[in-house]
């Protein structure tokens, strides 16, 4: 069976395009049908995504009212388009969705994991403060219920091994670093996963040079971090993240084509990094990199 939650993800990426974009079905629908090619698999529900998809299009007048009512203070506008759009999905399916195949916990705990994962420090309770508003009002269906499945342990779950670095160049006796842009906002460390045979390290220069276009050197190892994800074949697993600091020449760099999570790569001065968007996991390796270019900085001094 396909996973679900692989496809709400698919699905609040792709709204996010078209909340930010033009608003117009037809680019929505083939917004999706990138994104499924780039992260659903062949075994993705696609008709799960679909009617997911056009309903929240379609129940959007309704979704917002109820959006509004429920967070009267925040205007549909000064929320977030992330946060925005995973309201829009986990009140579809608390609404209008089979209750059969989406209980209502499920809708709301779907969409808090969205929030947790896409969204910023706060969007997590933010969503739980809204659908948790709306579930009540509707007289809390379900609350009784248990659930069938076991829950698995994240020791438990399969590891994947991917590299990343934190790419950094000299320029105009400054330092910059190279980061990449993702469709929720963030900028983040450029990384991949390990080919057959393939080291670390040898993972880390083939990924960051086919990621952003720039050859590198790698020199300290700055951190590992570790996250759940699912995959519609394997189901979930543990993608642990290897991170070196590598040094590069400043030149241009280029974004991989058809990388549809990443929407631009750029060179940031070291005095500008910390005020960049940054997923949680992210800021102690970027924290730790800047340390690392400050003391080499100092030191030649």
């Amino acid at each position: 069976m396909a996973n679900r939650h692989l496809a709400r993800s698919v699905v609040l990426q792709t709204l996010f395009e078209w909340d930010t974009a033009h608003n117009m079905q037809g680019d929505a629908s083939d917004a999706l049908l990138r994104n499924v090619e780039e992260f659903g698999g062949d075994d993705t529900d696609k008709p799960f995504m679909e009617n997911l998809l056009t309903g929240v299009i379609a129940k959007r007048p309704e979704l917002d009212l109820v959006i509004s009512k429920a967070a009267p203070d925040w205007p549909l506008d000064k929320i977030a388009p992330v946060d925005r759009n995973i309201l829009r999905i986990g009140l579809f399916e608390l609404l209008f969705a089979d209750r059969t195949q989406v209980p209502a916990k499920v809708a709301i705990n779907e969409a808090i994991e969205l929030a947790k994962v896409f969204g910023g420090d706060s969007s997590g309770r933010f969503v739980n403060g809204v659908l948790g508003a709306v579930y009540k009002e509707m007289g809390e269906p379900g609350k009784d219920e248990k659930g069938k499945k076991e829950k698995i342990k994240r020791e438990d779950l399969p590891v994947e091994q991917l590299g990343g670095a934190v790419v950094y160049a000299q320029h105009d006796g400054q330092f910059y670093l190279a980061l990449v842009h993702d469709v929720f906002g963030h900028w983040t460390l450029s990384k991949g996963g390990l080919q057959e045979g393939e080291t670390v390290e040898g993972g880390i220069v083939r990924a960051i040079k086919q990621e952003m276009g720039v050859d590198i050197v790698l020199e300290d190892k700055i951190g590992e971090n570790e996250y759940v994800a699912s995959h519609p074949e394997k189901g979930k697993f543990r993608k642990h993240v290897t991170y070196y600091l590598a040094r590069s020449e400043y030149e241009p760099l280029k974004l991989e084509e058809g990388k549809g999570g990443l929407d631009d790569t750029k060179w940031f001065r070291l005095t500008d990094i910390l005020d960049l968007n940054f997923y949680d996991d992210m800021l102690p390796i970027v924290t730790e990199a800047v340390q690392k270019l400050l003391d080499k900085s100092k030191s030649k001094k």
